[in-house]
């Protein structure tokens, strides 16, 4: 059974840093590749970012290139996204996930002053 855990998130000021992790288990994690997607509230799911197996290509929406990073640990079989320079826009719920496949429960980033 394919498990994703998220954490990491919270409340943090504008210009803050966030750094979230995506624990996974139940598949073969070194040879999948992984997204982070968000909601915003009152709004639809959003891709943030995709990470291919052996992190040899990054891709990430327009909106938070430069700001944040997505980086993998096949070892521990962990995700995660280092989000700078937040900006109030970027509150959401944050997803781990398999394009096209499963996800998990999400963690929530708020950023407000």
């Amino acid at each position: 059974e394919v498990q994703l855990v998220e954490s990491g998130g919270g409340l943090v000021q504008p210009g803050g840093s966030l750094r979230l992790s995506c624990a996974a288990s139940g598949f073969t994690f070194s040879k999948t590749a992984m997204n982070w997607v968000r909601q915003a509230p009152g709004k639809g799911l959003e891709w943030v970012s995709t990470i291919s197996p052996g992190s040899t290509s990054k891709t990430y929406r327009d909106s938070v290139k430069g700001r944040f990073a997505i980086t993998r640990d096949n070892a521990k079989n962990t995700l995660y996204l280092q989000m700078n320079s937040l900006e109030p826009e970027d509150t959401a719920v944050y997803y781990c996930g398999i394009p096209g496949s499963s996800r998990g429960q999400g963690t929530q980033v708020t950023v407000s002053s």
